[in-house]
């Protein structure tokens, strides 16, 4: 066996004790939240018989906020989903220690997301995965670049652990987050991912959670067109209102920032009071919608509207209070929420079978993820993966590039670029560290590097082209070497450089690189 071949099944084999680890500690995540919010429910139920129990819930929430809160003010990057904070690890723009985030990020998520907050445990089930990666690749004394593919294994073994979606997690990571379809990247998310979804599916139990298989006609296509238009709307608006909200947060000035917690938490007991179906990441909620729709009436579209809008405004309010959460599960919720009052509205009408509603709420999920998250093949292959059948593949991919149309048209950006712009350190010039890392840069059809020799690319300073991966070639480049679409440019660079390097190519390239 050859060097390298050994090298790659090292790693190989480094990435399955990374999904294994995985998939333990998030089947214990998801294990623990879904305890912890039993637990609630049952105080809420208590307290509609005895009033006095308010008294344990108020003490109750304000410690949970108070104490994820502190594991903020100690690690800021605890707060939220962590996908914008891997996104910049993978990029060299953010260094973080994996020990403190992940034990911070699993307790604080199980007694956050377990209160029944609008907020969901995938985003934070990904990046606990990632610090898994990282800690394995520190443990293996792993260089750069491994360490990253380690890093990228681990986050798609937290998703793929999260909603039992290998192919899925793999996708996302490849799609949003590395934004590169290395062959080498993408065989050991696999490897990670599948593993984790074997733990989790053997030790805490897990099956496709919609099971749905009514196919969906032709004629009525012109339905998804029109439910991809809506939905890429409302995604778009659902993204200005996280964004913009945080502007009010800001200005509350009369609580410290780390206990702005708190504000959900309060808002958060009427409504687990009066209408505990709704609180939650929303799972709960999505598999109670086939035996809602069953009668369908004007009064039950009116009140699936009123349910959308208490999930969009206090998952917003929920999100940007910077607790330890993510949004993923939340964004389906809405989506399939829009799905159903789309669908019994058409069936008021008489404009659509109503045994289809179901097909719309499927649909809608995935519309929604996909205007909003910006990942479209996830979006289709996750749902898929959801439902347990490839029945749905064409309809599932004209809502949601429809929705995602849309959302470009009106200016939007993938939501968790936004997040990790705003999150980004200002960029300061560092001085040369001497340790060598390496970019892999992708170099699309559209690109400005495309039939340019190598001496006459203006590459940024103290950066060298090693070599140029060519379908099943590995070029070593000479400056009259000449740059074909589909390469892959090795860069190696000075650790310290890595990030502004990383930019610089962005701007030679001429096209949105995001890996």
């Amino acid at each position: 066996m050859r060097y390298g071949e050994k090298s790659n099944l090292k790693l190989m084999l480094q990435a399955l004790c990374v999904g294994l680890i995985a998939g333990v500690v998030v089947g214990f995540f998801r294990y623990g939240i879904g305890k912890t919010e039993a637990f609630w429910l049952d105080l809420f139920k208590k307290s509609h018989q005895n009033p006095l129990w308010f008294i344990v819930i108020v003490a109750g929430l304000a410690l949970t906020g108070i104490i994820a809160g502190y594991f903020v003010k100690q690690y800021p990057h605890v707060g939220g989903s962590g996908i914008p904070e891997v996104k910049l690890q993978m990029q060299g723009k953010l260094t973080l220690q994996w020990w403190p985030i992940l034990w911070r990020k699993l307790i604080g998520g199980i007694m956050v997301i377990g209160t029944g907050l609008f907020l969901g445990p995938e985003g934070p089930s990904l990046q606990l995965g990632s610090t898994i990666g990282q800690g394995v690749g520190q443990g293996f004394k792993q260089t750069k670049t491994n360490s990253r593919v380690l890093l990228a294994t681990g986050a798609a073994s937290g998703l793929s652990a999260a909603f039992g979606a290998p192919l899925s997690g793999a996708l996302f990571v490849l799609e949003e987050i590395f934004h590169n379809f290395s062959p080498r990247v993408w065989m050991n998310a696999l490897v990670g991912a599948i593993a984790s979804n074997f733990v989790v599916s053997n030790l805490f139990g897990q099956k496709p959670a919609l099971a749905y298989n009514h196919s969906f006609p032709m004629p009525l296509y012109w339905h998804l067109v029109l439910l991809g238009l809506i939905l890429g709307l409302l995604g778009h608006l659902y993204k200005l209102g996280l964004f913009n909200f945080k502007k009010l947060y800001a200005k509350i000035t009369f609580i410290p920032r780390w206990l702005h917690g708190l504000i959900p938490l309060v808002i958060l007991m009427p409504i687990m009071y009066y209408l505990p179906l709704i609180t939650g990441p929303g799972n709960h909620l999505i598999l109670s919608l086939p035996k809602s729709i069953a009668y369908s009436s004007w009064n039950l579209v009116g009140m699936l509207v009123i349910f959308y809008v208490i999930r969009i405004a206090f998952s917003i309010v929920s999100y940007d209070s910077g607790l330890p959460s993510g949004i993923f599960l939340p964004i389906l919720t809405m989506g399939a929420l829009i799905g159903a009052t789309y669908g019994l509205f058409m069936v008021q009408l008489g404009l659509l079978p109503q045994k289809l509603v179901i097909n719309l709420i499927i649909f809608a999920m995935a519309g929604y993820f996909a205007a909003i998250i910006r990942a479209p093949f996830t979006a289709i292959i996750l749902i898929t993966e959801m439902v347990g059948s490839l029945l749905h593949l064409m309809p599932l991919a004209v809502v949601a590039f429809i929705a995602l149309l849309v959302d470009q048209l009106l200016g939007g950006r993938p939501i968790y670029d936004s997040l990790a712009a705003a999150m980004e350190p200002k960029s300061s010039e560092k001085g040369l560290c001497g340790e060598e890392d390496q970019i892999s840069i992708p170099v699309y059809e559209s690109s400005k590097l495309v039939d340019e020799k190598i001496e006459d690319v203006k590459w940024p300073d103290d950066t060298l082209i090693k070599v140029i991966h060519r379908g099943s070639q590995d070029i070593i480049p000479h400056g009259d070497t000449v740059i074909a679409a589909g390469d892959l440019l090795v860069l190696a660079v000075d650790q310290n450089r890595r990030g502004q390097v990383y930019d610089a190519i962005k701007k030679l390239q001429g096209v949105e690189l995001d890996g």
